[in-house]
């Protein structure tokens, strides 16, 4: 037996003696899995319904830090509780660990049982909302891009992060022969998360040492986002069930290409392809030309959701596929938006800014909203740009650190009325965190130079 399951299918299975454990999971702000393990008996009987966490999950930090500033809990406010609500439609079997189910939970006020709003579900679910209001669904794949190392986490961290080796000693970019010696790690992703219902299509390899590619088939919005989530969860217990670890940080050495997570979007009514038009230039409707316009309007206020960190940032680097501007282009992978599937019912559009590093809920829901305000003011699309777009000096540019981003988050107006002002506040002081922790640190570079020259 394979793929999601029912709570009938899972009694059943427990029963029998398959599964015994069940994770119930809420996705944080960082795009991670938190939760409990709860045994079957227990969440078949009545956790199937809800249960509860602490509601720091939501505001904290890769660290698990407690900031201040956060306006929906805090020290001062005791970190209560929030409700998780498990989304059966997501009950899954976890194939890469003995005995095991998983579960994606919604996550709720525990006074009002309302959604709360900076959720990552949560926001994702309003623009799919947003949009099912106009008529359109969205049709939306992820790429995951990450590096595999020789050795584990725990002695990578042992180390202190010093000697990181990739698994691989050369550029391994559609290598068959250089994956096929990956093949004890990127085997196991594709067929256990298959066994999982998340409908991988390939792995590859990328343009560097040691850097993997996951492609996952396109689906709706939400169940994009869950896919991307989980599939990131597993690569990176597989890679470290087999001593090694994986990386999603987007730029691990200087000298090293980055890692991205290109979103690809399209919309549809029903079965028709409302981004398709046959007799328009490229194939692209009217809709869709008010839709990218409104995702280039808008690039530099989204771009925190798609670059969360400090790190983020130093992905943007010229001729390394990484874009710095934030124009659109026919099949060319130097501009921020690429457009795939030209002249076809397959067309749409590829975001390029996004790291490895994003939540893919967050990300998502602001290129809808972004392509929203597009069609609500019937934006007219510039011309594609053409050649080697890093040398456009009259496109704009991608926000070239996390402080430039974050501004541009506080202040959209877009963004504010798409989602909220507390979910943007939430995420600003978000991104303020970021930089205020990274501000406050004496790196080995600046040491290293002027130690003894200063």
């Amino acid at each position: 037996m394979t793929g999601t399951l029912t709570l009938d299918a899972l009694r059943a299975a427990h029963d029998g003696g398959e599964i015994d454990t069940v994770l119930v999971c809420l996705v944080d702000m960082q795009g991670r899995l938190m939760g409990k393990r709860f045994h079957a008996a227990n969440f078949l009987e009545h956790s199937h319904a809800e249960t509860h966490c602490c509601n720091y999950l939501l505001a904290t930090d890769l660290e698990m830090s407690t900031p201040d500033g956060y306006a929906a809990t805090s020290w001062r406010k005791g970190y209560g509780d929030y409700v998780m609500r498990p989304d059966l439609d997501t009950l899954r079997r976890v194939p890469w660990l003995e005995g095991t189910a998983m579960v994606l939970c919604d996550v709720l006020d525990h006074h009002t049982h309302e959604p709360v709003p900076h959720a990552p579900r949560q926001v994702l679910k309003r623009q799919v909302a947003r949009l099912e209001s106009l008529g359109y669904t969205a049709k939306m794949a992820t790429e995951l891009e990450f590096f595999l190392f020789e050795q584990s986490y725990d002695q990578l961290r042992k180390d202190g992060y010093r000697n990181l080796q990739p698994i691989s000693g050369y550029n391994e970019d559609y290598h068959i022969l250089q994956t096929t010696k990956e093949e004890s790690v990127m085997r196991p992703v594709r067929n256990h998360l298959v066994a999982a219902g998340i409908p991988v299509e390939s792995t590859k390899g990328e343009a560097e040492t040691g850097q993997e590619e996951l492609n996952i088939r396109y689906a709706g919005a939400l169940a994009c986002a869950d896919h991307h989530t989980i599939a990131k969860h597993a690569i990176k217990e597989i890679a470290w069930a087999r001593g090694h670890a994986a990386s999603f940080l987007p730029k691990w050495h200087h000298r090293k290409v980055g890692s991205s997570s290109h979103v690809h979007l399209s919309l549809w009514q029903g079965d028709e392809a409302a981004f398709f038009d046959k007799g328009a230039a490229h194939g692209m409707s009217a809709l869709m030309r008010q839709f990218v316009a409104g995702q280039i309007a808008h690039a530099r206020e989204i771009t925190f959701f798609l670059a969360p960190y400090v790190n983020s940032y130093k992905r943007f680097v010229p001729g390394t596929f990484a874009p710095t501007k934030t124009v659109w282009s026919v099949d060319n992978r130097t501009a921020g938006f690429r457009l795939c599937g030209e002249g076809t019912r397959g067309v749409r559009i590829e975001c390029r800014i996004g790291g490895s590093d994003l939540n893919p809920y967050l990300a998502q829901a602001a290129l809808l909203a972004a392509g929203i305000a597009g069609i609500e003011q019937r934006m007219d699309l510039a011309p594609p740009s053409t050649g080697d777009v890093y040398g456009d000096a009259d496109a704009d540019e991608v926000p070239t650190t996390l402080r430039d981003a974050t501004r541009t988050l506080r202040t959209s107006k877009m963004l504010r009325a798409a989602m909220g002002d507390d979910v943007i506040d939430h995420y600003t002081r978000c991104g303020e965190w970021e930089q205020e922790e990274f501000d406050r640190v004496v790196t080995d570079w600046e040491i290293a130079r002027g130690f003894e020259r200063a």
